[in-house]
């Protein structure tokens, strides 16, 4: 008997354990009336983030800090859609983290599918900003739009909002 409550301990302990450093999906892919699929993302803190930048299959990955709340961020976000259009994704990866508030996900979730965003989204909740700023980069004083543009031999980062025609001259100095 106490062999028996021990592995159950166990096992219930293991199956508690964090697996990944993903918090959770947030949205599921859910195909709607008219046939359009709504997007999935994920909800992440730091330590989920680190590994979108620094780990790419692609040439070149493009990382996009961005909220439905900045003007800037959505003014510049179709730029983004289009080097994602435009590219094969063996060549370009784009990724775009969401700095929206974590209680308000619907909002994203609506933005998301109004906008048809085909880039992957990722939410970044992590309320230690303070630490993790620094760790993007020790320049970033936290503005957004904010982007990394980085190969596996060189990274940038930029504070600042891109056209399209600055967005992909920047792409390509790092193919």
């Amino acid at each position: 008997m106490k062999i028996i409550c021990f592995l159950l301990l166990l096992f219930t302990v293991s199956c508690g354990k964090k697996q990944s450093n993903e918090k959770v999906t947030v949205v599921t892919e859910v195909t709607q009336e008219d046939g359009a699929v709504s997007k999935v993302f994920k909800t992440v803190d730091y330590d989920g983030l680190e590994d979108y930048l620094t780990q790419s299959t692609a040439a070149v990955t493009v990382v996009n800090f961005w909220a439905t709340w900045c003007k800037p961020c959505i003014k510049e976000l179709p730029f983004f859609e289009e080097v994602k259009a435009k590219y094969d994704e063996q060549d370009v990866d784009v990724i775009l983290v969401s700095l929206d508030f974590p209680d308000q996900i619907e909002r994203l979730e609506k933005f998301i599918d109004n906008r048809k965003l085909k880039s992957e989204v990722v939410l970044l909740d992590d309320p230690d900003a303070n630490t993790w700023i620094n760790k993007i980069d020790a320049r970033w004083s936290g503005a957004i739009p904010a982007t990394i543009i980085y190969n596996e031999n060189k990274k940038s980062f930029y504070e600042r909002s891109f056209t399209f025609q600055e967005l992909e001259k920047e792409i390509e100095k790092f193919k």
